[in-house]
């Protein structure tokens, strides 16, 4: 490594071997199939890592180009990458022909379940990269339109720090990389890190355009008519109980097909979705109670769930989490 080439950082892991670099982040990352872009002789190399529940921060430099695959595995923690170059550059490709890059005033978001591949470019290479947790993202989705988020979100990777949502987005993500960098002081304040990261998510879920940002330009100017009003107070009410799409019809005093349209117009989901998001949400609420004894079963039939394994899949799908993990996090605390 020439010297000061990646100055001021500093690295726990190094090396002069293309191999070992694979071998270094294969650990970190699971299955990783990765390759030089020309030769690989001499190939110096630096990374570090800084870890906490909400978010990694990944430095890395290398002197060459290289290319790889990360294929994810049961165990592959999914995550929200945000690239930061800081010389060089980094692109990911989604099947054969699209291509989105982080460079000069350009930052790189994307889910790393998502890209078939991923390039790092340039010579003498510097890159952050903050991974937020994707079940992060998944909570401020469900929370902002009240529906669970099914497939990709569709996130528009490039975002230009020219503009004021890029900036913005931009400085926040500066912030916590300085907080996390060489055990910084965000590591040792879960509470500053957790409201930090939920603020990150906020602004990137509100500002970034995805394919469920056309709900949020209708914005709070389309009020709900009476009878979608009157199903979402039953809904409440009823919760924990085995209510029928034509009972919650029934209470609001219209037709099924009425309901129907009118979530569709005034809620950008259905009815049955609606309720199924009331419910994962209060199941997933009293999993993080501290003070909860009940047990999974328990929680699972109290919210109106009769079936452990689907409740188990749709949680997983909705918060990036199996139930069962939910509350072995709060029960480390």
């Amino acid at each position: 490594m020439t010297e000061n080439s990646a100055a001021p950082f500093s690295f726990r892991f190094s090396g002069s071997s293309f191999d070992n670099m694979v071998e270094t982040l294969g650990g970190a990352f699971g299955a990783f199939d990765a390759e030089p872009v020309g030769r690989a002789q001499d190939f110096h190399w630096g990374l570090d890592f800084s870890v906490c529940e909400k978010a990694v921060l990944l430095t890395g430099y290398h002197e060459a180009e290289f290319q790889f695959n990360i294929e994810p595995t049961a165990d592959t923690a999914e995550y929200l990458s945000i690239v930061v170059p800081r010389s060089g550059g980094m692109g990911v490709t989604y099947g054969s022909s699209r291509i989105a890059e982080a460079g000069q005033g350009k930052l790189l978001l994307y889910n790393n379940f998502e890209p078939n591949s991923v390039i790092m470019h340039g010579q003498s290479n510097v890159i952050d990269e903050l991974l937020i947790n994707w079940p992060v993202i998944l909570q401020t989705i469900g929370q902002t339109f009240e529906m669970p988020l099914s497939g990709s979100l569709d996130l528009l990777p490039e975002l230009d720090l020219s503009k004021p949502e890029g900036r913005l987005i931009g400085n926040l993500t500066e912030t916590i990389i300085s907080g996390m960098r060489d055990d910084g002081p965000l590591l040792q304040s879960p509470i500053a890190m957790a409201h930090m990261t939920q603020a990150l998510a906020d602004l990137v879920v509100r500002l970034v355009p995805h394919r469920l940002s056309h709900f949020l330009q209708n914005g709070p100017a389309l009020i709900a008519p009476r009878h979608v009003r009157r199903a979402i107070e039953f809904m409440h009410t009823n919760i924990d109980q085995p209510i029928t799409m034509p009972k919650v019809a029934e209470a609001a005093g219209v037709s099924s097909r009425a309901l129907e349209t009118g979530f569709r117009a005034f809620r950008g989901t259905s009815p049955a979705a609606y309720l199924l998001t009331l419910r994962l949400r209060a199941a997933r609420q009293e999993l993080l109670d501290p003070e909860s004894k009940e047990t999974m079963k328990a929680v699972c039939l109290k919210w109106g769930f009769f079936h452990f394994g689907r409740f188990s899949a749709v949680y997983k799908t909705t918060y990036g989490e199996y139930p069962s993990d939910t509350r072995k996090r709060v029960v480390r605390r």
